[in-house]
């Protein structure tokens, strides 16, 4: 039966992805905030070092590799959550799509459409 309102199934799985859109942009958001804060604190940190000790050029290569390793690290978990939350939704679509064509070809019809699908099992 087809009908122009979206199922209750739609709509939970629409309702998962603005929930999931909302999580990324937080993430991006409060990571953000971290790294600039961790910038700031090296920063910190290396100009009280450089005006105690009055050596700039040794102490500078040790504050570029952090800052360099923080803002690696959160592009590289930011791209990683990024990647692992297309992979869910997509794979929720899947199992949704998979549930949807179990249902219409029912029980009478499986075997069959299962064989000519993905082959005949061995075994």
């Amino acid at each position: 039966m087809v009908t122009d309102k979206p199922s209750a199934l739609d709509t939970m799985l629409q309702q998962d992805d603005l929930t999931a859109a909302q999580a990324d942009a937080t993430r991006w958001r409060y990571g953000f905030y971290v790294v600039v804060a961790g910038i700031v604190a090296v920063l910190i940190a290396f100009a009280a070092a450089v005006f105690a000790t009055r050596e700039f050029a040794s102490l500078f290569a040790g504050v570029a590799g952090v800052i360099g390793t923080i803002v690696g690290a959160y592009f590289g978990v930011q791209a990683g959550q990024s990647g692992k939350a297309r992979v869910e939704a997509e794979l929720a679509r899947t199992q949704e799509l998979a549930i949807r064509l179990a249902a219409h070809v029912g029980t009478a019809n499986a075997p069959r459409v299962v064989d000519e699908v993905l082959g005949r099992r061995r075994g």
